[in-house]
């Protein structure tokens, strides 16, 4: 529950703590879980638990917890900080006699998915869920109590506290698609527009792009920001139907942001955030100025990254859905966010939200993002930041655009001068400049409080493992450790840190101090021998500056796929730009998280696939711009087919990327899109095996049976960009057929050839190898067979692909056969 609710690696702070709570005033209890998650930076709660039933909740303001995430630390740490008071109470509470009530007398907010709404205006939505869960819970008065939200504007449904046998009773109503759990998801950018080709003089038709509404879920936003200055812009679209729900630290809307409002539909379980649309976290002000923020010339964070900061789609209008809380993201939130944006006229919407991969019928993600699609709205979602790991991809739907991060030919790195004369290079956003030419430098072992009394270890830096007389003044070196040695050596008076990590480390950090990351087993090792070779070893962390550095390859923190939910279906699709990413900022958040930090900015730096997704949804938008008329998967595919391929350090570079990096300004003109259908989209969850009754409530369709269905045909059934196969076993032959229909969206006549690389040993045949289309917007079909032997031991990825082309256009679709391991 509450351990879901870790943010984007770089700034949002996320702790799971474990104490065991041993012998306390003579009195012995068993072994309890404290789990520490920070909310808004002034505090944590802390749930309590004995091994799976959380039993006591508390919020405190007292110490810190670690950044979660991808590089700064994976492991459990403690805070050793509460009172003795405290701890008795945690285990006064957690006693085993407290903890023994049973999951089925609890009441639990379940989500209950009943489709598409009935177009009959005599429909009565709120009255139908009423008698739907009278009938399950069998007390009207108890049910009316129960009910939490109704969703009735762009889809049918509703959220209510129920018990399981109720939950259970409701999903075998005819008029249920499914009832599922309510949980918490989590969070997942100046130069990263112009590295991709968008650069300030690129063409726009800004009088239909300022027509363009992006709809963001998100944490809300700070309007205030000059990435939102409306100087210049006329009144909303006549079409919109939103409104600016106002609030705390929330007073107005202007012609930018045309509309915000907020989704709280569970407060008791909630934090004390700004009940409103204000952004207390900075996440959704950062990715919405990346998709459509206005230019600002000259926009930096304390200098660092300086240049203009702009979305993809400047003139265009942003219209903030707050569904993130400082608890993470909730499922019903989520839902009410969609219902509301698709029905208030929204073009696109991007999500930098997600959780573990779950059937479509039971992920508000999908749900919401199939309902948007239905409406020609395309739907962005971040992959995850999980990576490098395989299979850790999210928002797998075939209908959302899932973005992997990449990154730009810029790269944010710290100099370390030592006392020996020599330079060590580290990545971090030190904000901060020397006072003095050279600081003393110790290491955690030598700073170590020698008590013994800690849960942490010395060489890390853990928190209550250092002695604070032996840091004040000082540089410490850390090995490892939980990622929050910046704090704990602030905390302890120290000058700053530099923090030795053994994984391979591409992105930077905030840091609240001095402070830099090194790769332990190379820089860090260096900087240890020279701490241990001299009794006054010295050094000094220098500001951060720009490095001009290869690009683009993908971040190692982008979640991988290959995923199992649809597993011919290819996640992510493409990348964009995720890594070190400069945009606006909410002033209600320090740009590292830490309530001990001072400084508030309107611009910061972060990481994550949270910053991919809208510079995707921003190509999105510029693409419609110049296609108003194009469906979200021809906007899709445009995207897909024009990318550029990317690498990585290891062999699974189109797991982590897809078809590859966008290139917004090529997706203009593709020369031939992969359209899909809302009916082909049936046909393919009918081929997936969903419940053909289920399926007729999703998209209105009474007594709908898949036997009626147009067949979904080939190896994935899918009119997909991308050619994936995903074999079942390690020793399978490869044999597999895939239908495509491609779409002339070029020039009135053509002639494209189909120019193919063969994954290494597999025969690829595509029939017919020649398309002559003669006239715009005619589709024409082929299939491609794939044929070969089992693939080698060693081999686990092939890839290849297939690319059609004419005289002016390369239309690529890449080809990835997967092997399991053995």
């Amino acid at each position: 529950m509450l351990v879901n609710s870790c943010h984007i690696p770089t700034y949002a702070p996320c702790a799971v703590a474990a104490y065991t709570c041993k012998k306390i005033n003579s009195l012995v209890y068993k072994p309890f879980l404290f789990f520490f998650v920070e909310t808004n930076y002034r505090g944590y709660w802390i749930a309590v638990t004995n091994f799976g039933h959380y039993c006591f909740l508390f919020y405190t303001t007292t110490h810190t917890v670690f950044r979660g995430g991808k590089k700064k630390g994976n492991a459990i740490m403690m805070s050793q900080n509460l009172p003795l008071p405290l701890l008795l109470l945690f285990c006064f509470f957690c006693s085993p006699i407290l903890i023994q009530g049973s999951n089925q007398d609890e009441r639990k907010p379940y989500i209950v998915y009943m489709g598409e709404l009935p177009e009959t205006r005599s429909y009565a939505v709120e009255d139908h869920h009423h008698n739907l869960l009278t009938a399950a819970i069998g007390n009207k008065k108890l049910a009316r109590v129960s009910k939490i939200h109704s969703y009735g504007k762009s889809f049918n449904g509703f959220v209510a506290r129920l018990l399981p046998h109720e939950a259970k009773k409701l999903q075998e109503e005819e008029n249920v698609v499914s009832v599922f759990p309510n949980t918490r998801q989590k969070l997942h950018t100046t130069r990263s527009w112009d590295f991709i080709g968008m650069t300030k003089k690129v063409k726009r038709r800004s009088n239909i792009e300022s027509h363009i509404i992006v709809g963001v879920l998100d944490t809300g936003i700070w309007v205030d920001c000059p990435s939102f200055n409306d100087k210049g812009y006329g009144p909303p679209p006549r079409r919109w139907k939103g409104k600016c729900v106002t609030g705390a630290n929330f007073t107005a809307c202007n012609n930018k942001v045309i509309g915000a409002k907020y989704f709280n539909l569970d407060p008791v379980s909630q934090m004390p955030d700004n009940i409103s649309p204000a952004d207390d976290q900075g996440h959704g002000t950062h990715t919405s100025s990346t998709a459509a923020g206005v230019a600002v010339e000259d926009a930096s964070l304390y200098g660092i990254g300086k240049g203009t900061a702009r979305g993809g789609v400047p003139s265009a209008r942003i219209a903030m859905y707050k569904v993130c809380w400082t608890v993470g993201c909730s499922d019903m939130d989520m839902l009410a966010g969609f219902d509301e944006a698709i029905a208030d006229g929204v073009n696109l919407i991007s999500v930098s939200i997600g959780g573990p991969s779950r059937e479509f019928f039971n992920d508000p993600i999908a749900i919401g993002a199939f309902h948007a699609m239905k409406r020609g709205i395309l739907t962005s979602c971040s992959a995850g930041n999980d990576g490098p790991h395989l299979s850790t991809v999210e928002n797998v739907a075939p209908w959302i655009l899932t973005v992997a991060a990449s990154t730009v030919d810029r790269q944010f790195t710290t100099v370390v001068s030592l006392g020996n004369g020599k330079n060590t290079t580290g990545l971090s956003i030190n904000t901060f400049c020397p006072e003095q030419k050279m600081y003393p430098l110790t290491n955690g072992v030598l700073a170590a409080n020698g008590t013994g009394d800690g849960y942490g270890n010395p060489i890390s830096c853990d928190y209550g493992t250092l002695q604070k007389d032996k840091v004040q003044g000082k540089i410490v070196y850390c090995l490892g450790g939980m990622g929050n040695q910046d704090l704990i050596i602030k905390e302890l008076g120290g000058a700053g840190t530099i923090i030795g990590l053994d994984n391979r480390i591409d992105d930077s950090y905030n840091v609240v101090i001095p402070a830099t990351f090194v790769e332990a087993n190379t820089d860090g090792r260096d900087i240890d021998l020279y701490i241990n070779s001299t009794k006054d070893a010295t050094a000094v962390i220098h500001k951060t500056t720009s490095t001009k550095i290869p690009a683009p390859f993908v971040a190692s923190f982008s979640s991988r796929g290959p995923q199992f939910i649809n597993p011919n279906i290819l996640k992510p699709d493409l990348a964009a730009p995720g890594q070190d990413i400069l945009a606006a900022f909410s002033k209600l958040a320090t740009i590292t998280g830490y309530p001990q930090d001072s400084r508030y900015e309107v611009y910061n730096i972060l990481s994550g696939t949270s910053m991919a997704s809208p510079h995707a949804i921003g190509a999105a938008a510029y693409v419609k711009s110049f296609h108003p008329d194009w469906s979200p998967a021809a906007i899709k595919s445009a995207l897909m087919t024009t990318a550029t391929p990317l690498k990585t350090s290891d062999n699974f570079s189109e797991l982590a990327a897809g078809a590859g990096q966008i290139n917004p300004a090529g997706a203009v003109h593709p020369g031939l899109v992969y359209d899909i259908r809302i009916d082909s989209y049936v046909a393919f969850l009918c081929k997936q095996g969903y419940n053909a009754t289920n399926i007729g409530m999703l998209i209105g369709t009474k007594n709908f049976d898949c036997a009626s269905a147009k067949l979904a045909q080939g190896t994935d059934g899918l009119n997909y960009p991308t050619v994936h196969l995903q074999l079942m076993s390690a020793n399978e032959k490869i044999s597999a057929v895939f239908h495509r229909r491609v779409t002339n969206v070029g020039y009135g006549t053509a002639t494209y050839k189909a120019k193919v690389t063969a994954p290494e040993g597999v025969s690829v045949q595509v029939i017919p190898d020649t398309l002559v289309f003669s006239g715009l917007h005619q589709e024409l079909s082929f299939k491609v067979v794939l044929k070969g032997p089992p693939m080698a031991n060693e081999t686990r990825v092939s890839t290849g692909s297939i690319e059609w082309q004419d005289s002016k256009h390369n239309v690529r679709s890449l080809i990835l056969v997967y092997k399991p391991m053995l």
